[in-house]
């Protein structure tokens, strides 16, 4: 009897260990195995959602010829055959400006006014002028006289003359460089004006006031005519055969 009762119990045992270990594979696997693969469905690009669509008027999409387009980067220069430098004849320092970039001017009109050193000395060298002139005048008068009564010879009143005719030029050539610096030799008042020597617009300014300029240094202005300009761009060797003269222009 008792063999039979253990046979019974160990019958009933081993289903339930059998059973227990089935259960714990299965969960080992279950946690073992990946997770799930979840689907994203990609939205329709052709769909557009906005919150306003009475704001957005539909189209008819209608087929056109197109042209062949070639878009470059440039810069439209005047012609340097019709620019023209302002140039300063005297140093100083710029007390007034009446033109600006940009500006169109005319001939004759004045662009700006320097206080200028130059025009002090330039007075000096001519009142020096006038009075080495002076003093060769009666230097000359006087040997007039000498060489009438014999008292000096024909050279010496040659060398007189020769003496006053180098006092005169240098009073002619220091008097013109005062009228170029735009005074007048008899009442210079230490300014220069400088006005357009063409007329045009001024397409370069290199000064502003109080700044100082130099004698035929950089130049204060450049005036330009823009009938005809230059078209400067910058094309790549292989669109070369795209680009000939006279290309028509194409709207934007």
């Amino acid at each position: 009897m008792k063999y039979a009762r253990y046979r019974i119990l160990a019958a009933a045992i081993l289903p339930a260990l059998l059973l227990g270990g089935c259960r714990n594979g299965a969960e080992s696997a279950a946690q073992e195995a990946p997770p799930p693969a979840q689907v994203e469905h990609e939205a329709d690009g052709s769909m557009v959602q906005v919150d306003h669509p009475e704001q957005f008027p539909l189209a008819t999409a209608v087929a056109y010829a197109a042209r062949s387009e070639l878009v470059v980067t440039g810069t439209v220069s005047p012609d340097v055959s019709r620019s023209v430098p302002v140039i300063s004849l005297a140093s100083g320092r710029v007390v007034d400006i009446q033109a600006r970039l940009g500006d169109k001017v005319q001939k004759g009109q004045l662009l700006l006014t320097v206080r200028s050193d130059d025009v002090s000395g330039g007075y000096s060298d001519y009142r020096k002028a006038v009075a080495d002139e002076t003093l060769a005048n009666t230097q000359l008068d006087r040997a007039k006289d000498l060489y009438a009564h014999g008292v000096i010879s024909m050279s010496d009143l040659q060398i007189a003359q020769d003496t006053e005719d180098k006092a005169k030029v240098d009073v002619e050539t220091t008097a013109e460089h005062l009228r170029l610096l735009g005074n007048d030799p008899a009442n210079p008042n230490n300014v220069v004006s400088i006005y357009a020597p063409t007329s045009g617009v001024i397409t370069d300014q290199q000064v502003t006031n109080a700044a100082s300029v130099q004698a035929f240094g950089s130049n204060p202005f450049t005036i330009s005519d823009i009938s005809v300009v230059w078209l400067i761009c910058d094309v790549h060797e292989n669109d070369l055969p795209s680009v000939r003269v006279a290309t028509p222009r194409t709207s934007a």
